[in-house]
């Protein structure tokens, strides 16, 4: 299993100067992506700035939202962002997708929280003609020549985000919950994928909140982003902020035994140390790997 770590542009009131230090350390402590929580209605950082930003400063690592809110985009618009950051990240973004559903983040005129599957499902065709370089209205390509098409994993709750995934997508994020409630909607995953004849096994991506500094601010800032789901959602999702190297470790083989391909622990605290102190808690015994892998093909 691969791990992950998010940007900080979810925490509130980020300093957004970090972002670019943070992708490069999280880079050379071997991580194999970084991820991006956001929301429009929110003071945080844009998910594609911070991939933008995280492009620039680094070279190998993955990039990965997890998940943009895709109908909340005019999707010329979105597509083409994505496009640019594929590109000047020469090729290493995966556009996570998902539908939202808070209607403060629906702010362009026009775009509200209503239909958002089938709005999405029109999007999804949108983008493919703009990475085609197929013309905008009358007027020309809205991407460079060699723009790939760039891939796609989906996120959600609903079952239309595995039907999703099996045909338009390479894998599915699921939302940060314990990875025995998680073990279920990966399952369903692959049975989606094989009914959907697709070859191989989907890419499946969990997500957890880590705090190795001020755990109490940690939970505050996570308990602040989730309060718009209501105060129960809020509390338990702070509650599972993995706090320490021992909690950490637990997460990491709670979501190898339910088969997960990628862990990215997001963080709660915006203090550029704690790249180190999660890459410290994880990585091999033996020292530092061009990606850290954990379970069987590990010597850690």
């Amino acid at each position: 299993m691969q791990i992950g770590i998010g940007l900080p542009n979810q925490v509130r009131d980020v300093r957004p100067a970090v972002i670019p230090e943070w992708a490069s350390r999280a880079e050379k402590a071997g991580f194999s992506t970084l991820g991006t929580v956001g929301r429009i209605a929110y003071p945080g950082v844009m998910d594609t700035v911070a991939l933008a930003a995280a492009a620039g400063a680094t070279s190998t690592i993955g990039l990965l939202p997890t998940v943009l809110l895709g109908p909340v985009w005019p999707p010329v618009l979105l597509a083409k962002e994505a496009a640019g950051i594929d590109g000047v990240s020469g090729g290493r973004l995966t556009l996570g997708l998902g539908l939202g559903g808070r209607a403060d983040d629906f702010v362009v005129e026009g775009l509200g929280p209503r239909g958002l599957g089938k709005r999405l499902d029109r999007d999804l065709e949108v983008y493919l003609r703009v990475w085609r370089r197929e013309r905008v209205g009358k007027s020309k390509p809205a991407v460079p020549a060699r723009t790939r098409p760039v891939p796609l994993m989906f996120g959600g709750f609903v079952p239309t985000a595995l039907d999703r995934m099996a045909r338009w997508g390479e894998g599915y994020i699921r939302p940060s919950m314990p990875a025995a409630m998680v073990a279920n909607a990966f399952e369903s995953a692959r049975t989606a994928w094989r009914n959907a004849g697709r070859e191989g096994s989907p890419r499946l991506v969990a997500i957890a909140y880590f705090a190795f500094g001020d755990i109490d601010r940690g939970r505050r800032n996570v308990r602040d982003y989730y309060s718009i789901s209501g105060e129960t959602v809020a509390d338990q999702v702070a509650a599972g902020v993995h706090h320490g190297a021992a909690a950490v470790k637990s997460a990491v083989n709670a979501f190898v035994g339910i088969g997960a391909d990628e862990l990215i622990f997001n963080p709660t605290l915006d203090d550029i140390d704690e790249v180190a102190r999660l890459a410290d808690a994880i990585m091999p015994a033996s020292g530092q790997k061009p990606r850290l892998r954990i379970g069987a093909t590990s010597d850690g």
